[in-house]
C-alpha cells in the first residue's frame, strides 16, 4: 500500500515541476513524460509514448546505432549529460531553446535499462541575450561616438573637435542649449584623452551658493566656518592629474571667478580658512548654455576669466539644426526603451516618426529621450503611434513637411532617405551628404550597409 501511495506522490511531484521530464528505454523509445514536457514540446502523452525520442530533433543528439547494443545514443555510453544548451523542435515545427540534463537508469544488477532526461525552456533567456547583443551592436555602430549619436555633418565636426581637444591640456568650454548633451561631450573628451585613467570630477556651479561652492572647489580647514567640524579636500585636489568638469560655469559668482583665475594661471588652490598654496594638476573642462561674451559686455562676467576658459570652444548644435539625426536618435531611444521596459513593443510607426521629424524640439535630445519614455508607458500595443507621444509633441504645429515613406521600418526609412538623396544628387555622395545633413563618410557607410550601388 505504501509503495502505491509513494508512486502516486512521485507522479504528483513530477507533474508539478516546471522542467520537462522524459524517460526512454534502451532503444530510445519514450515510455513516460510529465505535464511540463507536453507544454514545452507540444506532444501529448498519447502521441509521444512509444515514439523514438528523435522526434524532438535535438540539435546536439549524436547517434551511434550500434548493432545488438543499447548504445544507440552517445549519452548511453557517456552515462550522463549536464547543462547542455541545445534546441528541440516542437510538434508545430517551432524550435525551442532548452538546457538538457540526462542520466542512464540501471537495475539492481547494474544493467542499463533506460535513461531519464530533463529539459528546461530557456527561450526567454536566449531572447534577452539576443536583445543585449543587438544593443551592443547599436552602441558600436558607425553613427555612435562615446555614447553620442549622430551622423550629421555638424555632429561630425563636434566629434572631430572632441578628438583634437582630447590631445591637449588646454581648457575646453562647451556651449550648447539645455538638453543638447554637453556633459556627454565633456565625458568623451576625458575618455579619449591622455588623462582617461585619472580622476574625472564633476561640479555643478549653479547648484551651490558662493561660499559653499568655494568650499566644494577648493576644500576647507577645520573651523573655517560654522559647521566645518573637520578639514575637507576640495574637488580640484580630488581631480589631481585628471580633469574637472565645471557645469553651468556661466552662473559662477564674480568672487569665485577671481579665485579660479588664479588656479588657471598659477596652478594652485588654497583651502577656505587657510593660506597655504596646494599645487594642482587638473585640466578644466567647462560648459554653459549662456552667451558668456554677452555677459562680459554687460559687465556681469570677468573678461580676463572668459579668455582663460575660452581656449578651446566646442559648440554643440541644437536638435533642430541636425534633424537628419532624428531617425538615428529615435531608433536608439526606441531600442533602449525596449530593453528597459520589457514591453512587447516591436515597431515605431511611420506616422509617429513623421511627427518626431516635424517637431521643433526646444528641449533638444533630452526632450526626445523623455518622449520615448512617455510613449512606452502610454503604449499597450505592439506599435508606437502618434497618440502615444506627449500631447505637446503630437499636437504641435509641423515644423516641416512629413516624409513620403509609407509602412517602412526605421532601417527602411533610413535606406529610402539615402536613396532619395542620392537620386537628387545624381549619385554624387558629397552632395547627398549635404542634402541629408550628414557626413560623406556616413553616406558611404550606409550605402555599404544597405547594399546600395550608384
Amino acid at each position: 500500500m505504501f509503495e502505491k501511495e509513494l508512486s502516486n506522490y512521485w507522479k504528483t511531484v513530477v507533474d508539478t515541476i516546471q522542467d520537462g521530464v522524459m524517460i526512454v528505454n534502451t532503444e530510445g523509445r519514450i515510455i513516460s513524460i510529465n505535464d511540463a514536457f507536453e507544454a514545452i514540446t507540444g506532444y501529448g502523452k498519447e502521441e509521444s509514448v512509444g515514439q523514438l525520442c528523435s522526434i524532438l530533433n535535438c540539435s546536439t543528439c549524436k547517434l551511434m546505432r550500434a548493432d545488438d547494443s543499447y548504445h544507440w545514443c552517445v549519452m548511453f555510453e557517456q552515462g550522463n549529460l549536464k547543462k547542455q544548451k541545445c534546441s528541440v523542435v516542437r510538434k508545430d515545427g517551432r524550435p525551442v531553446n532548452v538546457v538538457k540534463n540526462a542520466s542512464v537508469l540501471k537495475d539492481e544488477a547494474g544493467n542499463v535499462t533506460g535513461a531519464v532526461e530533463t529539459i528546461t525552456d530557456i527561450s526567454d533567456l536566449v531572447d534577452k541575450e539576443i536583445q543585449i547583443e543587438k544593443y551592443r551592436r547599436e552602441l558600436n555602430a558607425e553613427d555612435r561616438f562615446y555614447g553620442m549619436v549622430g551622423s550629421s555633418s555638424v555632429m561630425q565636426r563636434v566629434f572631430d573637435l572632441i578628438t583634437n581637444a582630447a590631445r591637449s591640456d588646454a581648457p575646453v568650454i562647451i556651449y550648447g542649449e539645455s538638453g543638447t548633451g554637453k556633459e556627454l561631450v565633456a565625458k568623451a573628451i576625458h575618455e579619449s584623452g591622455n588623462r582617461k585613467n585619472q580622476p574625472y570630477v564633476k561640479v555643478n556651479c549653479a547648484a551651490l551658493n558662493a561660499s559653499l561652492l568655494e568650499s566644494e572647489l577648493f576644500g576647507h580647514v577645520k573651523g573655517a566656518f560654522t559647521g566645518a567640524h573637520k578639514a575637507r579636500q576640495g574637488r580640484f585636489e580630488a581631480a589631481q592629474r585628471g580633469e574637472i568638469f565645471l557645469d553651468e560655469i556661466g552662473d559662477l559668482p564674480i568672487a569665485t571667478q577671481i579665485k579660479l583665475l588664479r588656479v588657471l594661471e598659477e596652478k594652485v588652490v588654497e583651502r577656505v580658512g587657510d593660506n597655504r598654496p596646494i599645487h594642482i594638476d587638473a585640466r578644466i573642462i567647462s560648459a554653459t548654455n549662456r552667451n558668456l561674451k554677452q555677459l562680459v559686455n554687460q559687465g556681469t562676467y570677468r573678461e580676463d576669466f572668459y579668455y582663460r576658459i575660452n581656449v578651446i570652444p566646442i559648440h554643440v548644435p541644437p536638435l533642430r539644426e541636425r534633424f537628419g539625426d532624428i531617425p538615428i536618435l529615435a531608433e536608439t531611444f526606441f531600442r533602449r526603451m525596449q530593453m528597459k521596459s520589457g514591453k512587447d513593443i516591436q515597431d515605431l510607426s511611420k506616422t509617429a516618426l513623421d511627427v518626431l521629424m516635424r517637431y521643433s524640439w526646444p528641449g533638444n535630445v533630452r526632450e526626445l529621450k523623455s518622449a520615448f519614455e512617455y510613449a512606452f508607458v502610454s503604449c499597450n500595443g505592439h506599435t508606437l503611434l502618434p497618440e502615444h507621444l506627449p500631447d505637446n509633441i503630437s499636437g504641435a504645429a509641423p515644423l516641416r513637411e512629413p516624409t513620403s515613406n509609407v509602412n517602412l521600418s526605421l532601417e527602411g526609412i533610413k535606406r529610402q532617405r539615402l536613396i532619395d538623396a542620392l537620386n537628387k544628387a545624381g549619385g554624387n555622395q558629397s552632395e547627398a551628404a549635404r542634402i541629408l545633413g550628414i557626413s560623406r563618410t556616413s553616406v558611404w557607410s550606409q550605402m555599404k550597409r544597405f547594399n546600395i550601388r550608384k
